[in-house]
């Protein structure tokens, strides 16, 4: 039987993200994303569902006040990290 690993909790600080920049910032930051990340939607992709080792569960603290301030930006994150809580098992993402 395999053995479960606990998930590393990761926290966003929705408050400090008011730009798809900030977001990038953020996150690089918060998982240690290795230096070839290219701040884009395919490059947070590749290094989501590639370069990071789970299990990892993500929360967004405050998520209204990025989606506020980032709009249509927000929602393209915010589906992504959704596609990649599908395709890894081992990833989770919660919006607060």
């Amino acid at each position: 039987m395999p053995v479960r690993r606990s998930a590393r909790i990761y926290e966003l600080p929705g408050q400090s993200i008011r730009s798809l920049d900030e977001f990038y910032d953020e996150i690089a930051l918060l998982l240690h994303f290795p230096d070839h990340f290219g701040r884009n939607l395919d490059a947070l992709w590749d290094v989501l569902t590639t370069d990071i080792e789970g299990p990892v569960e993500l929360i967004w603290e405050d998520s209204a006040t990025s989606k506020k301030s980032m709009g249509k930006d927000f929602d393209r994150v915010s589906a992504l990290l959704r596609d990649i809580e599908k395709e890894r098992e081992d990833f989770t993402v919660s919006f607060l």
